[in-house]
């Protein structure tokens, strides 16, 4: 389709849009008249300083005013405010981003969702409501405990969904459920028009939507693009009937979960790489939505050297046939290559998991026992100080020998000793791969597991090296093609959920591949046009924010 085409049908929707009406918005309205103002919070409140930081820690801003809002309609005012005041406005939820897309210097309105944190049923639309700043954990809690149900999502339980859920959230169900937006039916945005005026918009994923564009930039096209997201509504395609507890996905009664660690002592070259490879093979061949796998998921997680240990994480339903046998047989095809001794307890912490020895045995869990075990089991979650740099990699194949032979060179380097450097790959494919690259806006849909390189540390003054680690084991991997995962055989690009700072500096990312094409590969243009449709004066943006299209 034509750009001209697509900006000119969108625009046409929009135009024949009656905004804020229908049920949904006037149960908004009710609702909004029982809540209690936003609060803003200026530079002389004791709060500030606490809203003004990411967990990221190097990310910092010092905006005029951050607003605590719990409604569409106080996020609204915020934002016609700002607008009106010709104020740069930035987006948070749960303060997740690994980016400075929230917090920089020159954001002078931060509008702050994290109390519209609403989980209910919403009869009118046949789906569940979520609100923008809900919690992971929170989510999850009220869906199980409510309705039986749940979501494919992250594991990290502080993680705000309006982030989330925009850049195509995934977790340890999404081998067998797909993404988080596979599951998504409706989004409400609150957008500023070309006239500067401010408003919300409710859109679905119903073919005869309007604003149904806008609905499919919110499945991976991340957050702060388009406007400010208040809710989200769920319903997973196919389902019918008005029963909430058939909607969404359940999830396992119980799961085996299991945790090992293997320690830097008994690994060298070889047996790094058949270890690194051995992982990779695995998922090569169960990666499809049909395996009896599926519902298996891990994390290789890969510490620097002078951590002790390398840890495996790995999650499978204890319901589905031959669970045990399925788990029992993945441990020992990873590990086959090295001795008794090299497999232990992970009695201290590896990746960013806190220790886990009782999991050596793999253990059956109710399910939402094991998400809050394994999501509050996270030391990076919970220290407000840390600072970080992030790379990620959709992988279609396996990691050579020149790359595994990378990471063993940085993750062994001698002039690098922060044991929290690391590289983890993680399970993708099995159902996320059902859906085609253009279904949503989240274009990888044939990657079998992912690749995530990063480095955690506490003072500014260890940023050059941390920040060069980072860079170094990357490029060193993805040296084939310019230093990042391009697109191709081998590769599918980068997540926009773990945003890369130097992605759009050509001198580290060298590839000649734009940092869009890493992200949205194929659907950016789309975006762009959408863009246009909805944000026509770019109000919502940040350092890699999707563009307004050339007008040429």
């Amino acid at each position: 389709m034509k750009r001209r085409s697509v900006l000119a049908g969108t625009a046409a929707a929009i135009a024949a849009t009656t905004l804020e009406t229908g049920p949904v918005a006037t149960a908004a309205t009710a609702a909004a008249s029982t809540v209690p103002d936003a609060i803003t919070v200026l530079p002389d409140d004791s709060r500030y300083a606490d809203l003004v930081v990411g967990n990221n820690s190097r990310w910092v801003a010092r905006p005029d005013s951050v607003h605590l809002v719990r409604t569409t309609e106080q996020v609204v005012r915020a934002v016609q405010e700002a607008v009106d005041g010709n104020k740069r406005i930035s987006v948070r939820s749960g303060g997740h981003c690994y980016a400075d897309f929230v917090f920089n210097s020159e954001v002078r309105v931060v509008i702050d969702t994290s109390l519209i944190d609403t989980i209910a049923y919403d009869e009118k639309l046949n789906a569940f409501e979520v609100g923008a700043g809900s919690t992971l954990l929170h989510l999850y809690d009220s869906l199980f405990k409510g309705w039986g149900v749940t979501i494919p999502g992250g594991m990290c339980y502080s993680v705000g969904a309006g982030g989330h859920i925009s850049g195509g959230g995934y977790g340890m169900l999404s081998r067998r459920y797909g993404l988080t937006v596979d599951h998504l039916y409706a989004v409400e945005v609150v957008l500023v028009d070309a006239n500067g005026k401010a408003r919300s918009v409710v859109a679905t994923r119903e073919t005869d939507d309007p604003n149904r564009d806008l609905w499919w930039a919110h499945t991976g096209g991340g957050g702060g693009n388009f406007g400010v997201i208040t809710r989200y509504w769920f319903r997973s395609p196919g389902t019918i009937g008005t029963n909430p507890s058939a909607l969404l996905p359940q999830p396992p009664k119980e799961v085996l979960v299991s945790a090992l660690a293997l320690p830097w002592s008994e690994l060298d070259k070889d047996s790094f790489t058949s270890l690194v490879q051995k992982f990779g093979t695995w998922h090569e061949e169960n990666g499809s939505a049909d395996s009896a796998a599926a519902s298996l998921c891990s994390f290789l997680m890969m510490n620097h050297k002078a951590n002790g240990s390398i840890g495996l994480l790995t999650q499978i339903d204890a319901t589905v046939p031959d669970a045990q046998k399925v788990l029992d047989g993945f441990l020992a095809e990873v590990t086959s290559s090295l001795s008794d001794a090299a497999v232990r307890p992970m009695s201290e912490p590896v990746g960013e998991l806190g220790a886990l020895p009782d999991l050596f045995t793999p253990q059956r869990l109710a399910w939402l026992h094991s998400v809050k075990l394994l999501g509050s089991s996270n030391p990076t979650l919970t220290n407000p100080t840390l600072r970080g740099h992030h790379k990620s990699a959709y992988l279609r194949k396996n990691v050579t020998d020149a790359q595994a032979a990378a990471m063993y060179r940085h993750l062994t380097r001698t002039d690098h000793d922060n044991p929290q450097s690391m590289v983890v790959l993680l399970s993708y494919g099995g159902k996320i791969n059902a859906a085609a690259s253009g279904d949503t806006a989240s274009a990888q849909r044939d990657s079998i597991f992912k690749g995530l390189f990063q480095s955690f540390w506490s003072s500014a003054e260890d940023d050059a090296a941390n920040i060069g680690w980072t860079r170094d084991v990357y490029g060193e991997v993805f040296s084939a093609t310019g230093g990042y995962p391009v697109p191709g055989v081998a590769a599918d690009g980068c997540y926009i959920n773990y945003p890369d700072a130097d992605i759009t500096d050509t001198k580290v990312n060298t590839t000649g591949v734009p940092w869009y094409t890493l992200y949205y590969k194929g659907n950016y243009p789309r975006l762009q046009g959408i863009k246009a449709a909805y944000d026509p004066r770019n109000t919502f943006r940040h350092s890699q924010s999707i563009t307004l299209p050339d007008p040429t």
